[in-house]
């Protein structure tokens, strides 16, 4: 297998494993798609952890595959490798990305679609498709701007530069920059955390988000107060409200 979902502790993490660099080939892609699929439906992952192994996150797409493709196949394929990705952006639960050595190209774009990175002091992130003649063409174009803003964005793609870890984090691509030794170990830590939150509330809580960014406020805002009042109707905001009136704040339980 080109990637895994390996589950512990209500924490999934879906490895890259295609050395030695993880390209993103088809089989690849097709596959994050449906480990996507399964980690959205497995109620025993409550939380999920993107990550390429020690040495390298993933430095791309697979060029050589690419290379063999025309105008009418990439057509075609374009679609599917946004569809794999935006799976992985539409897990309803929270996505971090660990990233290690290389996150380029596709390697960038797959750690976009998390709700947050943590990346090794070692890492270098970049958008180098136009050193190929080409753009980012599995959301990196929209996630990338939405994420550091238009400016910065159009920078990193137009040179196709690659920045290191404290650039990364000073720009917001990145939001903590560790040791390369304790990345995954901290991305599971913040995955476990979360695992033992109420899992509608933070389901909602990014859907919220994430849909508020993609449209106006005012529908945005609709969104919010549906799911707001629609959480009154769970178990969840039962035991966070008797636990906070009985025992105080940040002590529930939740099943």
């Amino acid at each position: 297998m080109t990637a895994t979902l390996e589950v512990a502790d209500g924490v999934g993490t879906i490895r890259l494993d295609r050395p030695p660099m993880n390209a993103l080939d088809i089989a690849t892609q097709d596959r994050l798609r449906e480990l996507a699929a399964e980690a959205t439906d497995r109620d025993d992952v409550r939380a999920v952890v993107l990550y390429g192994g020690e040495k390298v996150f993933a430095a791309g797409a697979d060029i050589k595959e690419m290379r063999e493709m025309d105008h009418a196949a990439m057509v075609v394929r374009s679609r599917a490798l946004q569809e794999s990705f935006t799976a992985v952006a539409r897990i309803p639960k929270p996505v971090v990305a660990a990233v290690t050595g290389y996150a380029l190209g596709g390697g960038c774009e797959l750690a976009l679609c998390a709700d947050i990175r943590i990346a090794g002091e070692r890492a270098k992130l970049g958008q180098p498709e136009i050193l190929l003649g080409l753009i980012p063409g599995a959301g990196g174009t929209q996630r990338l701007s939405r994420l550091v803003g238009p400016s910065r964005a159009k920078d990193l793609i137009f040179t196709g530069r690659q920045v290191r870890a404290d650039e990364a984090l000073s720009i917001g691509l990145v939001d903590r920059v560790v040791p390369d030794a304790e990345v995954y170990e901290q991305a599971h830590a913040w995955a476990a955390g979360l695992a033992k939150g109420p899992a509608l509330a933070l389901r909602a809580a990014k859907e919220s988000v994430d849909t508020g960014l993609e449209t106006d406020i005012d529908s945005g805002l609709a969104v919010e107060r549906t799911w707001f009042a629609g959480l009154f109707a769970t178990e969840d905001r039962e035991t966070g409200m008797r636990s906070f009136v009985e025992d105080g704040p940040g002590k529930a339980k939740f099943r």
